[in-house]
């Protein structure tokens, strides 16, 4: 048995931020609780929406405590703001720090139960769908705007905590591409990178499956031919960018990941480390450790990325041809190219590859791994 699970609505293409008043509308919402970060508040992006919302006379209340990697403090905070505030519904405005912001603050307010945001780690059997989010994304990468899943950072513990719960989907999703023109070019090519591995590894993923392959595959193909494009601001790159993204979403979200995204979530909690940059790095490296494991599916994935002749190549050909051509990408757009690079110290080895080994994408991945074979992992990308 699979299991497919989808925003009811999104609209797609550049200005369908515009049907945001007419959605409200007519879901009879009566006020925002808008979640942004506090630099697309001071650039003017988040403004683009509640323009909108002044012009339809539709009140809101901003919240923006929140850090590129969400806390269990600004969570808490978002509660505490919503509780106050009188609002019926979320907008989320932002990349994917925003919406799973959002994502944690609508199931606590809808499951008081778990307050304790802890509770909500791995599968959590909340009741209750949350608030109802309205997700707009200014990055693309994350895909938070059609997944179940969300990621929480424990200062206290120096660690990520993923948190799957088919309560949490926003209900509609709004995916301008016009809302990621703002976007500089290293964190477009950040979470570009984030979207292109979340399609590689929902792809290979032990749970993939046809229909979510067919999602997968199309990802790949749209990322390999717009990111460049997106990193240089094009509008056909940002557009193509804005859609592959969000079909990588309506993928990964309903089997899972693997132990590129276990492996970099550490790296976000212990060193900051913006998500996408880390799994760009570990990409390649993880793409060889698991190759064994993936049958053919490599030679689909070079020629979804745009790579010639893979008919003619050999299983060893085509393997090296899909991680050269993820080793080209990243260096086009400038993405360090090892660990060092982001500060990640040998010393941290073991602390990272047991919080990778505990990480709930990690059962996902193809090849079945140890705490010993993440370390060494680790060790030969400084």
């Amino acid at each position: 048995m699979a299991r497919i699970i989808l925003n009811e609505t999104s609209y797609h293409g550049k200005g369908c931020i515009n049907e945001i008043p007419e959605i409200v509308n007519s879901k009879g919402f009566t006020k925002a609780f808008i979640c942004s970060d506090p630099d697309l508040i001071k650039f003017g992006v988040t403004g683009k929406i509640t323009d909108l919302l002044d012009q339809a006379q539709l009140p809101y209340e901003v919240y923006s405590k929140i850090k590129a990697n969400p806390t269990i403090e600004n969570v808490q905070e978002g509660v505490a703001a919503f509780k106050a505030s009188g609002a019926d519904y979320i907008i989320a405005i932002g990349g994917g720090s925003s919406m799973d912001t959002a994502k944690a603050v609508g199931i606590i307010i809808n499951n008081p139960e778990f307050e304790d945001v802890r509770n909500l780690e791995g599968v959590a059997p909340t009741k209750n769908a949350c608030v109802p989010i309205i997700a707009i994304p200014t990055t693309a990468g994350t895909a938070a705007e059609v997944t179940i899943n969300y990621v929480i950072t424990d200062v206290e513990k120096n660690r990520k905590f993923v948190c799957v719960d088919p309560h949490d989907i926003p209900v509609v999703a709004v995916v301008d591409p016009d809302m990621m023109a703002s976007m500089p070019k290293g964190l477009t090519a950040a979470t570009g990178m984030d979207a292109l591995t979340h399609a590689i590894e929902g792809y290979i993923t032990k749970a993939a499956w046809e229909m979510t392959d067919m999602f997968h595959l199309k990802a790949i193909e749209l990322i390999s031919k717009n990111l460049r494009g997106a990193v240089e601001n094009t509008p056909e790159g940002r557009e193509g960018m804005a859609l592959g993204q969000y079909i990588a979403g309506m993928g990964f979200s309903n089997v899972g990941l693997g132990i590129v995204h276990s492996m970099a979530h550490p790296l976000g909690a212990v060193y900051d480390t913006p998500h996408g940059v880390a799994n760009a790095i570990i990409l390649p490296t993880v793409m060889e450790y698991n190759s064994e494991s993936t049958g053919d599916k490599y030679k689909y994935i070079a020629q979804a990325m745009g790579v010639q002749g893979t008919e003619n190549m050999s299983v060893e050909e085509y393997r090296k041809a899909a991680i050269d051509a993820v080793r080209q990408l990243s260096m086009d757009v400038n993405i360090p190219s090892n660990l060092t690079a982001v500060g990640v110290k040998e010393e941290d080895l073991d602390f990272l590859a047991q919080s990778a080994y505990d990480d709930a994408c990690r059962p996902g991945n193809p090849r079945d791994t140890s705490v010993e074979d993440i370390k060494a992992l680790y060790k030969s990308m400084l």
